[in-house]
């Protein structure tokens, strides 16, 4: 059985622990940077009442997971697992954020590859939803060998609909 929110997902660079309501203060200072949202479909999640449902968003799918840079301990940003369909064996990942510095380094890519590893373990397909204007994640996205499908309205929690690009890696195509 598919578990959202495993305990165990670490290595040298990035540890996914489990959201916790008590973690909001250390995300948010993370996440109140305005130039991690420049890309993204709601440009104003810097804002703290913005976050706020954001946040309980993340924790409503409990699936949602903070990161922390392995060898200091300190929050780095968010990931989590949403919208498993059985009838598709898919699973998204989605609503990731980096703190600025660590942008273009290994963060990314060691937390993408430690979700994609867990869920291969129980779905066939991993879909990301990434906004039409989020370049930057595309390309990270693409760097680790998910392929575009298509494009479409995507509504986040709360918030209004965006243009997403969809992307998705295939079990028998991930090479974890």
């Amino acid at each position: 059985m598919l578990h959202l929110q495993p305990t165990n997902l670490s290595n040298e660079w990035v540890t996914l622990t489990p959201l916790q309501e008590s973690d909001f203060e250390r995300l948010f200072a993370v996440a109140s940077d305005p130039k991690i949202w420049e890309q993204h479909p709601n440009k104003l999640r810097y804002q703290r009442t913005v976050f706020e449902n954001f946040f309980t968003g993340a924790i409503e799918s409990c699936g949602a997971f903070i990161i922390v840079d392995t060898q200091t301990g300190e929050p780095i940003g968010s990931s989590r697992f949403c919208n498993y369909n059985a009838e598709n064996n898919s699973i998204e990942i989605g609503y990731t954020f980096y703190a600025t510095k660590c942008w273009g380094k290994e963060y990314n890519r060691s937390a993408k590859k430690l979700m994609l590893n867990h869920a291969f373990q129980f779905v066939d397909t991993v879909i990301f939803h990434i906004g039409a204007g989020n370049i930057r994640s595309q390309k990270a996205i693409e760097k680790i060998g998910a392929v575009k499908t298509g494009e479409e309205e995507h509504q986040y929690f709360g918030e209004s609909t965006a243009l997403n690009f969809n992307y998705e890696i295939k079990k028998t195509s991930w090479k974890g």
